[in-house]
């Protein structure tokens, strides 16, 4: 049976630099502006809510947050920042009547329903067709999700393929590949696509070429890139799509994403100066001897930072669409 969310509902986005936080007044109502607060500044998301209510026009009887780190019933831990969300306390300590916790590449997978093709900018001109679709981003870590359609209901699959090793695919990848520092002795796809991960290829980059290795992070390489087009950072931002390219390739066969894939996170939006388009459809196909089903995925870049908030609204008015464990799952 499916739970049932009264409104107010408060809408939360938990990542491990950032918590965004929008309410839904009422279903089918345009969405609060999102209030953002830094997640080390709190021990908990109830004290986070709890800081935002100021700013927020009622108390919310329900909460559906997600968070960057594995769900394990009514409880998240949040992979890159000190808290354990747990929600039978957090509804107690906030008064609530309902509220649910969801991975955020769950959460964002349950929202691709909700996405406007406004918010989108596609990469290629393959169109997308009825299937299984995926999306996946690089942001604080790299989050990976997918969401099918059963029987009429809305079914997330959750991943953890951001901590699967990664390796050179050609010979230019070869000459860096040496220098990329380990993550917990490891080179993963996500140590190396995220924004910490960025700033991880340029220092690889730059010390492949005996030069000493720049203090940067992910933020300052975009920076540098986009103030000067002909700089190394430039060429690591082009490799790094490359690198999400074949990455996203891999993840589109292996869920026969055919209903498309979405690139999401809070990087690739601010690299699209450096998007080669036929460069990243390359990447993207090159997966012989099944090149022909990448050849006919559709891919696009998500421009709009607040459609998971608009998703997780979209389940609280309607929650017997989504085919989730509410029983096990819900706070109350």
């Amino acid at each position: 049976m499916a739970a049932s969310f009264p409104s107010p509902v408060l809408l939360c986005d938990i990542g491990g630099t950032n918590v965004r936080l929008s309410m839904a007044i009422e279903p089918g109502k345009p969405l609060t502006k999102p209030i953002r607060l830094h997640t080390a500044d709190y021990p908990g998301l109830a004290e986070a809510i709890e800081a935002g209510l100021p700013q927020l026009p009622a108390r919310p009887r329900s909460v559906i947050a997600c968070g960057a780190g594995p769900v394990v019933e009514r409880s998240l831990k949040l992979t890159n920042a000190p808290w354990l969300m747990q929600g039978a306390d957090i509804a107690a300590a906030l008064k609530l009547d309902q509220g649910l916790l969801l991975n955020d590449f769950e959460a964002q997978a349950l929202a691709l329903p909700a996405i406007q093709p406004e918010w989108t900018l596609p990469i290629g001109a393959v169109p997308p067709a009825h299937g299984a679709r995926l999306i996946l981003g690089p942001g604080t870590g790299l989050g990976i999700g997918a969401l099918l359609d059963v029987d009429g209901l809305f079914v997330p699959v959750s991943s953890e393929a951001c901590h699967i090793d990664f390796g050179p695919a050609n010979a230019d990848e070869e000459v860096f590949w040496p220098h990329v520092e380990p993550v917990l002795g490891r080179v993963t796809t996500e140590s190396l696509m995220s924004g910490s991960g960025l700033a991880r290829l340029h220092r690889a980059r730059i010390a492949s070429k005996g030069e000493p290795r720049p203090e940067v992070d992910g933020p300052a390489v975009v920076s540098q890139a986009l103030a000067d087009r002909g700089s190394e950072a430039a060429k690591t931002c082009a490799i790094f799509w490359r690198l999400i390219a074949r990455f996203a390739g891999d993840m589109a066969i292996t869920f026969i994403a055919k209903g498309g894939v979405t690139l999401a996170g809070g990087v690739l939006p601010h690299m699209v100066e450096f998007l080669d388009v036929a460069a990243f459809r390359t990447a993207f196909e090159r997966k012989a001897p099944v090149d022909r089903l990448p050849k006919s995925i559709a891919v696009r870049l998500l421009l709009e930072p607040d459609a998971v908030l608009a998703g997780m609204a979209a389940i609280a008015a309607a929650p017997e669409k989504y085919a989730l464990d509410y029983a096990a799952r819900g706070w109350v």
